[in-house]
């Protein structure tokens, strides 16, 4: 009876340590595969779920893909469907759900946790405007993107985040990239249902945009083109060379050219100059 008891005993111990230790550790979900299906242009990787954000990489048509989950971000109509959605991937960078061949959605990444930050009483500061050392333009060489000349400055007191200036121009007019140079991005960027169509003041982003980049670290930005651009990224380009047409896709209320100058690659808020002394001492006045 006691070698019984003492049984029944180790019996009990061992299913209340059972329950003391609780279900076994869920293993992290594994990433899902994927494929690039960007057909001839290469698929921009993202540092976040954005068209706008910075570029860290691109990928190849074809190119595997480790889906870890998707967050909701700007529509976008690619190869494969029109979505919001964008894939995060196992290196933590994002690419558009719009150009993934998969068999299985990624699931919704989980909600970030936001630690509250303290408010700060300092006053704020305006950003910093890089300017090019000198000789870093060959003066000369350049040309106007457009006929006429700029109409909305850059960041000035009612628009503080205007990284460039708005030249207006009819639909249809040639874009020219203003110096030699390497395409380095060809997007559409719109929270609307696409660059095709002409955008408005309520819809957000660049529309259909191009970037270039020049001798001396430059990089050009042109924005709102009208559809689709005429060149590729990797493509070489020669000053006056048309690179897209006019139109007012994206944020825009009717059609004109918004043109960007960043010194450095790839062009952010920090590396912005303005376009006006600049295209000024490259010789190719727009204002």
């Amino acid at each position: 009876m006691r070698r019984r008891l003492t049984i029944l005993g180790l019996a009990v111990a061992s299913s209340a340590g059972l329950a003391l230790l609780g279900p076994a550790a869920t293993a992290a979900p594994a990433a899902l595969p994927g494929t690039v299906s960007s057909g001839k242009v290469k698929l921009t990787v993202r540092a976040a779920p954005t068209a706008a954000s910075a570029a860290v990489g691109s990928l190849r048509n074809g190119a595997k893909l480790a889906l870890v989950c998707s967050v909701a971000g700007p529509k976008t109509k690619g190869k494969v469907r029109t979505t919001d959605r964008w894939d995060r991937l196992s290196s933590g960078a994002y690419v558009s759900d719009a150009y993934v061949s998969r068999r299985k959605a990624p699931p919704s990444c989980p909600a970030p946790v936001i630690t509250p930050t303290p408010v700060l009483t300092v006053s704020p500061t305006p950003t910093p405007v890089i300017v090019p050392p000198t000789g870093a333009v060959a003066v000369g060489t350049w040309v106007a993107p457009v006929p006429g000349k700029g109409t909305s400055g850059f960041r000035t007191v009612s628009r503080p985040t205007h990284d460039g200036i708005d030249i207006m121009a009819a639909r249809e007019t040639p874009i020219l990239a203003t110096a030699a140079g390497t395409v380095i991005t060809v997007v559409c960027n719109t929270s609307g249902p696409s660059c095709d169509v002409d955008g408005s003041p309520s819809v957000k982003g660049c529309g259909w945009y191009v970037e270039i980049h020049h001798a001396g670290d430059i990089t050009t930005r042109y924005c709102h083109m009208v559809r689709r651009p005429d060149v590729t990224v990797g493509q070489q380009v020669t000053a006056g060379q048309t690179i897209g047409f006019v139109g007012t896709s994206g944020n825009s209320s009717g059609p004109h050219l918004h043109f960007e100058v960043h010194f450095g690659r790839p062009a952010t808020r920090l590396n912005a100059i303005d376009p006006v002394p600049f295209m000024r001492t490259a010789g190719a006045p727009v204002a």
